[in-house]
């Protein structure tokens, strides 16, 4: 008899528990954030409208999704997606959206934009050498970029729009997309950002309302990766080019495209998105970086605190409470550290770094804080669980039954942690302090995006196509 991959884990589930111990411009108006739930506006709670969901952090309030699911199990529907994209689906309502990256004919020189190392790899000036990574591709060739709208109803296209088509400016890593940040949305207009191909502005209904262009952006030809974020009427990208010379992050009227703050940094390229948290003295936006992880007003843009820099390639999304914010890098270094909100100035060797941890963090997956317990995932999809108020383990090594690699972040909803490997594969984890696999599901295609959930759907974007799956008693 002949056992799927997914059949043999289910069977080997009950063997696998673990239980080791600029210039400025004042906001046109301020956002109102819901009591208890300081990183989201009232009506984003019902939402998933931008990268990790409404808190930007991956977790959901949702009780209603099925415990399995799968291409022939409680599949509400699938939907075909030309190109490649590790953006994830966002969804406002009845509709979701997400971009694609279609790539055509070559039409120009290979590696056209000349990086230098400069120090890249190390802090030593006299490595001015040029640097080409033996993964960089696609710059040659013609590229399609699509914003899409699909019905949540039924997966239907209810629009889709070339935002850019041409040659990109910069090459991307031969696995990744030239549409990898996520799209973000207010309710009336959604935002996709291509990096130096631009930034968009459409209504629901597909209309083109703005777009901006951002100028070269040398992003050592690995892509872009960090998504835009809205603050009232501002939305907001990080913008690290290279080796950090003329980085910004800059605020756009998310009316009319016009800017209303820019803010220059020296930060070398990263791919993290920045989080909107709330803090004791108001609303703190908190980018993760190499030479410094900084803390702005997302208003203004001034600099709030300064924490010590994670010094490798920096692609996680920070994570917070109420009273603390974790950042994290899984390359070139392993390391883990809270910073409490609020703080001023430069916080390094300061009581404002509660702790630190150096194992455990993975490549591109972000952490999830869920309760009070901060989950770190390693790119083999190996789970570690600290407390988030002492740093102290509670458990790690905590394998899946199915070896992987791992580059989805993961997402948490009723008591459960979802984590999605390369090869298609998701398994459903108890929280809590013992770790323990509920569930394997697969959707026979590879995963990179992370998944969206709403209303009762999980939204899974494969290699190929989307899935939307929800409980239909099976």
């Amino acid at each position: 008899m002949h056992y799927s991959r997914t059949q043999l884990a289910v069977a080997a589930i009950g063997t696998l528990l673990l239980t080791t111990a600029g210039t400025t411009s004042r906001v046109t108006s301020t956002p109102k954030y819901s009591v208890g739930i300081p990183f989201t506006t009232e009506t984003e709670e019902d939402n998933w409208p931008q990268w990790r969901g409404p808190t930007g952090m991956g977790v959901s309030t949702e009780t209603r999704l099925p415990l399995n699911w799968g291409t022939d199990n409680n599949l509400l529907w699938k939907t075909p997606i030309e190109g490649k994209g590790h953006s994830s689906p966002i969804v406002w309502e009845d509709r979701v959206f997400l971009t694609t990256a279609i790539e055509r004919e070559v039409a120009g020189e290979k590696h056209r934009v000349v990086h230098m190392r400069d120090g890249f790899y190390d802090d030593n000036p006299a490595n001015r050498d040029r640097y080409i990574h033996p993964d960089s591709t696609g710059s040659d060739r013609i590229h399609t970029l699509k914003v899409i709208a699909l019905a949540i109803s039924d997966g239907s296209v209810i629009w889709e729009h070339v935002a850019f088509e041409g040659l990109p400016y910069d090459d991307s890593h031969r696995r990744g997309s030239f549409a990898s940040p996520t799209p973000i949305t207010d309710g009336e207009f959604v935002y996709a950002y291509f990096g130096t191909q631009g930034l968009y502005a459409y209504d629901l209904d597909g209309s083109l309302i703005w777009s901006q262009n951002l100028g070269e952006i040398p992003n050592f030809g690995l892509g872009d990766g960090s998504s835009p974020v809205l603050y009232g009427d501002l939305l907001i990208i990080v913008v690290d080019r290279d080796n950090g010379d003329e980085s910004f992050v800059v605020a756009f009227d998310k009316r009319t495209g016009n800017e209303v703050w820019r803010t220059p940094r020296l930060a070398r390229i990263q791919w993290s998105t920045p989080l909107l948290v709330n803090g004791p003295l108001g609303m703190e936006l908190v980018v993760s970086g190499f030479q410094a992880v900084i803390s702005y007003d997302p208003a203004t843009g001034i600099e709030r605190w300064r924490g010590p820099g994670l010094r490798g390639n920096v692609i996680a999304t920070p994570v917070a409470n109420t009273e603390t914010v974790f950042v994290s890098v899984g390359y070139q270094r392993k390391k883990t550290y809270a910073v409490r909100l609020g703080a001023t100035g430069k916080v390094g060797n300061t009581d404002a770094i509660s702790w630190e941890y150096e194992k455990g963090t993975a490549y591109v997956p972000s952490n999830i804080l869920y309760g009070d317990q901060l989950y770190l995932i390693a790119d083999n999809g190996m789970l570690t669980s600290l407390d988030s108020q002492t740093g102290k383990l509670i458990y790690e090594g905590a394998r899946v039954p199915i070896p992987g690699r791992f580059a989805a972040s993961p997402v948490a909803y009723d008591g459960k942690l979802l984590i999605a490997s390369q090869d298609g594969d998701m398994f459903v984890i108890k929280a809590g302090p013992v770790h323990k696999v509920l569930a394997v599901n697969s959707i026979e295609q590879s995963i990179w995006a992370s998944p969206a959930i709403t209303d009762g759907k999980l939204l899974v974007r494969g290699a190929t196509h989307i899935f939307c799956f929800t409980d239909l008693g099976e």
